[in-house]
């Protein structure tokens, strides 16, 4: 898998949306939700770069596979806290579940 595959690809332009996204938070959540939000965003995008890399595949994808439900958690909790309007939200859970279509294939291959 090369750093140009789709996977890469949409999680680099989500991770690009969200750096935006989550500087709009309140100034007392970009240490806290923000933050979060940030860092699974990295650990998900080197979850995927060390799977490419390594031949611990499986485990890498199934820690990627875990940050992406975690960061679908901490969105949700953006959208109920008012910090992520339904049509943001719309556009990322639409991202993330396009990632993660690619991962589960990329599972299935492993």
């Amino acid at each position: 898998m090369s750093s140009q595959s789709p996977i890469f690809v949409k999680t680099e332009a989500l991770m690009m949306w969200l750096l935006h996204h989550v500087k709009q938070f309140p100034r007392e959540e970009r240490f806290r939700l923000a933050a979060r939000i940030e860092q699974v965003m990295f650990n998900l995008h080197e979850s995927l770069l060390y799977a490419a890399k390594t031949r611990s595949v499986m485990d890498y994808l199934h820690k990627a596979d875990a940050e992406l439900d975690m960061l679908r958690t901490y969105l949700r909790i953006a959208v109920e806290l008012k910090y992520t309007t339904p049509e943001q939200y719309q556009h990322v859970a639409q991202q993330t579940s396009e990632i993660g279509k690619l991962l589960g294939g990329w599972m299935k291959k492993a």
